[in-house]
């Protein structure tokens, strides 16, 4: 049995509008560029909206769904074309805080500083795959 979570989308001006769909209809909304560019020069305040948009540049340069990249509580994405996952864990997991992954996007830390001092916990044999992805040198 597959379970999904139901919103309702009310409609303020006309209730009789209400929309009820599953959770998965819903498309996630898009940061445009120059809000991205916007949440990034406001650093540090505007964290978890600038998490969500490098995690949205690194899913359009990468799509695929071989490792999962996790920054809690701001998001996940999966990343490179290969293999499919669906449920459960995945088997190729990157995991980061917050502010580890952006600086790790803008260049300001590297790779193997974020696993040395035990902010960047990779599981899962392509899992340091995404070490290549870093720093986005293209931030769109």
């Amino acid at each position: 049995m597959i379970l999904t979570t139901r919103v309702i989308l009310d409609s303020l001006d006309n209730p009789a509008r209400s929309l009820v769909v599953d959770n998965w209809q819903v498309p996630a909304k898009k940061i445009t560029a120059a809000d991205g560019a916007k949440y990034l020069a406001e650093l540090p305040s505007s964290l978890p909206m600038a998490t969500r948009y490098l995690l949205q540049q690194l899913e359009q340069a990468h799509p695929g769904g071989t490792i999962e990249l996790r920054v809690p509580p701001f998001g996940a994405v999966q990343l490179i074309g290969g293999l499919t996952h669906r449920r459960g864990t995945p088997p190729n997991v990157v995991e980061m805080d917050p502010e580890s992954f952006v600086a790790l996007s803008l260049g300001v830390i590297g790779w193997e500083e974020l696993v040395a001092a035990g902010k960047l916990l990779a599981s899962g044999s392509r899992s340091q795959e995404l070490r290549n992805l870093f720093p986005i040198t293209e931030v769109r």
